[in-house]
């Protein structure tokens, strides 16, 4: 079989003794750089190496697909993506029909989050996208977007000129301003449909947006999961038990560059075109990992209160990290917490 990506497995033996046993189950890992330009990593426990591989290259291959439909800054031969349809406002255009399930459930979270997660935005994280880059490529001229350029940009967000038509597989923009951009929302969406179809007992991280399809073994053992400390430091602000669903968090440290001295992030306040200030980071458990990645994002821009309403409406728990370090959950995220 043809492999897509550098494979790096790492055993951990499962039972001891018993002669080799080659029915004796041990850990692997599989780590790739291919897809959402980002670290995958797939764990799993299996008879062999080549039956792991195979798993891990089944879900490879599903992300890369996601990963090239998604793309808004690259073609690929003989492929509709969303850079085409960005780059053809005013017409019809042929999709897959992951594009239309994906579109379809973008808009729905914009309903559900009142707006904070808006993947009809592009034309506004586009100048924060290349301000970033220039700042980064540059960073003794770093510099912010344009007010002006940002408030005009913001003019040409609204659903209403994103046109899905499931019957025939097409999506049209009307605004010729508007842009696509479902950076906040692809990578767990992608997870969760590779994940209902991938066997029992992985568990795929992709960026940090974690998925386990059920325990690690057949005794029902829970995977372990560590949520970062946004400032960087070695130790987990927790690990927890995860055996089955997603934890995404959101966090200011995540594509950074620094203006004047004050870092700025890549969550955009659609209310003030400005990175969102009011959590340090923002950790969501939840069944879906596509529903995840929107509650990750709404919650990070949201007040507590808000936030906690969201979670109740899909059966999600959640902890946030405020300006001083000090760490705040929902009913339930406790009972996830080993340590």
């Amino acid at each position: 079989m043809k492999r897509f990506f550098p494979l790096l497995l790492a055993l951990a033996l499962l039972l001891c003794g018993c002669d080799g046993a080659r029915t004796e189950q041990q850990q692997y890992t599989a780590t790739f750089l291919t897809v959402f330009d980002t670290v995958t990593t797939v764990v799993g426990r299996d008879t062999s190496e080549e039956a792991f591989t195979e798993k891990a290259q089944a879900v490879h291959d599903g992300l890369l697909v996601y990963h090239q439909l998604f793309d808004i800054y690259h073609e690929y031969e003989g492929l509709n993506n969303l850079k085409t349809i960005n780059d053809h406002p005013g017409e019809a255009i042929e999709v897959d029909r992951a594009i239309i399930d994906l579109l379809t459930d973008c808009k729905a979270y914009y309903e559900l989050t009142d707006g904070r997660v808006n993947a009809a935005m592009g034309s506004v994280l586009a100048l924060w996208h290349e301000a970033r880059n220039d700042g980064l490529d540059d960073p003794m001229h770093a510099y912010l977007p344009d007010a002006e350029a940002l408030a005009e940009a913001a003019k040409h967000t609204s659903w209403d000129s994103v046109v899905i038509d499931p019957e025939n597989s097409t999506v049209t923009i009307t605004d010729p301003d508007l842009r696509l951009d479902v950076g906040a929302i692809a990578k767990g969406w992608s997870v969760q449909r590779v994940a209902e179809t991938a066997p029992a007992g992985l568990l795929i991280s992709v960026g940090g947006n974690v998925c386990a399809t059920g325990p690690k073994d057949e005794s029902g053992t829970p995977w372990v999961v560590g949520v970062q400390d946004p400032d960087g430091g070695s130790e987990y602000l927790h690990t927890l038990y995860l055996t089955k669903g997603s934890m995404v968090t959101s966090g200011d440290y995540q594509r950074t560059y620094l203006v004047d001295g004050e870092f700025y992030h890549h969550i955009i306040d659609p209310d003030t075109l400005y990175p969102g200030r009011l959590w340090r980071a923002v950790t969501v458990v939840c069944p879906d990992s596509g529903l995840a990645d929107a509650l990750s994002t709404a919650l990070f821009l949201l007040p507590m209160e808000e936030g906690q309403k969201l979670l109740d409406a899909c059966d999600s728990v959640a902890m946030w990290v405020d300006a001083e370090g000090e760490l705040y959950y929902s009913t339930g995220f406790e009972d996830l917490i080993r340590t």
